[in-house]
């Protein structure tokens, strides 16, 4: 039986209702830290055993935030349902006439918290499905890093989009639904004409969202590959909705978008078996004959000795320079990271200088030859003219 004291009315309440308001408050702020750990441990029991491969406490760094706004939301709105004034009072009240008979319409203030705090649950219950989608995304991409084909590590972040957007899309409907009592049928029938409007005022991204289906089905590139396009070459990142993202080899990072992605003449310099390098090196005139011969022939053997070339060097005599006699140097590079490649190719290089200067050669540069013609002097009227 309750004493006298709690059924004192303050307020509209009763004591006994702020008592069981604060308490409520005060014992999810006590022992959260603790129903946090609970939750913990249950997540890693539920979901431990899918995510093996990798480190199941990234679910529950994921999970731990949206799950405590949610049972936060619970406790407050048990909390507050405890009283009853000032809540029930009405906030808006509008008249109006239909069929001669007058229609009063009031909105209360616990029916505007029940619509908040129904929005804010409807938003926490998303956000648990969209940081669960974002964990299972983490693991596919971890088993998708362990095979050796790119193009699973291409799809995985992809299909988490298209999946992140289908859910997000979702909850708007459901939002406009429960909270704001929309019929979302009627809703998305009546928007005719004006989605046509929509439709067409984002035409480029429909064309860019095509063009990364476009991409996935006729794979002119994946993950990982090494591409040039427009003048950028770099290497594939990622592949999105709506752009592709490409890393140069300055480190720096260049959004393309989609529709130019499959519309541009692409090279995708990864699917290719050589690297192709050609370069003229310039011997001044005064080189003789037999050694340009000897430096020709010795560069050759080096090239289609190394290990990195596909042994089809060739190096010609090509030109007269207007300051140097031309070696043209051509040979191929097997393909691989560009870092390896720029080093090959400096390796390369320095044997040719070596070469050049062993055959007493040397490499010419831009030179003028000025000649300057003297007249005698003569004298006219005696004074000299030149």
């Amino acid at each position: 039986m309750n004493p006298p004291f709690f059924n004192t009315v303050f307020l509209g309440n009763s004591v006994k209702s702020y008592i069981l308001f604060a308490a409520i408050l005060l014992l999810w702020l006590c022992f959260k830290k603790i129903f946090s750990r609970w939750i913990s441990q249950f997540l890693l029991m539920l979901f431990g055993r899918f995510g093996k491969e990798v480190n199941a406490a990234v679910f529950v760094e994921l999970l731990i935030k949206p799950i405590h706004f949610f049972i936060s939301l619970d406790l407050i709105y048990l909390a507050i349902n405890q009283l009853n004034y000032p809540l029930n009072e009405v906030i808006f009240e509008r008249k109006t006439l239909v069929d001669k008979v007058q229609k009063i319409t009031s909105i209360t203030l616990i029916e505007v918290v029940d619509k908040l705090f129904v929005f804010l649950m409807l938003i926490s219950v998303f956000w648990i499905i969209l940081r669960i989608i974002d964990f299972v995304a983490h693991v596919f991409a971890y088993r998708a890093s362990l095979t050796e084909s790119k193009e699973d590590d291409q799809l995985v972040p992809f299909v988490k989009e298209l999946v992140k957007i289908t859910t997000i899309t979702i909850a708007f409907f459901v939002i406009l639904g429960y909270v704001f009592e929309i019929n979302v049928l009627t809703l998305i029938t009546g928007l005719g004409i004006g989605g046509i409007a929509i439709a067409l005022a984002a035409k480029e991204s429909l064309e860019n969202l095509l063009g990364s289906f476009t991409i996935f089905v006729d794979k002119p590139f994946v993950v990982g590959d090494f591409v040039k396009i427009n003048g950028i070459e770099g290497t594939v990142e990622k592949v999105g909705f709506r752009s592709t993202r490409i890393r140069t080899a300055e480190k720096s990072l260049v959004t393309m978008p989609n529709k130019k992605m499959i519309d541009t003449p692409l090279e995708n310099m990864t699917v290719r078996n050589y690297r192709r390098i050609r370069f003229d090196v310039g011997l001044t005139y005064s080189t003789p004959v037999e050694s340009i011969k000897v430096i020709a022939q010795q560069i050759t053997d080096y090239i289609n000795g190394h290990e990195k070339t596909n042994n089809d060097a060739i190096v010609t005599f090509e030109a007269f320079g207007a300051s140097s006699l031309d070696l043209q140097v051509l040979y191929y590079i097997e393909m691989m990271d560009y870092n390896p490649y720029l080093k090959i190719k400096e390796e390369i290089n320095f044997k040719i200088i070596d070469i050049v200067q062993q055959n007493h050669g040397d490499f010419a540069f831009p030179t003028q030859t000025v000649i300057h013609q003297y007249d005698e002097p003569t004298q006219v009227g005696g004074n000299p003219k030149t």
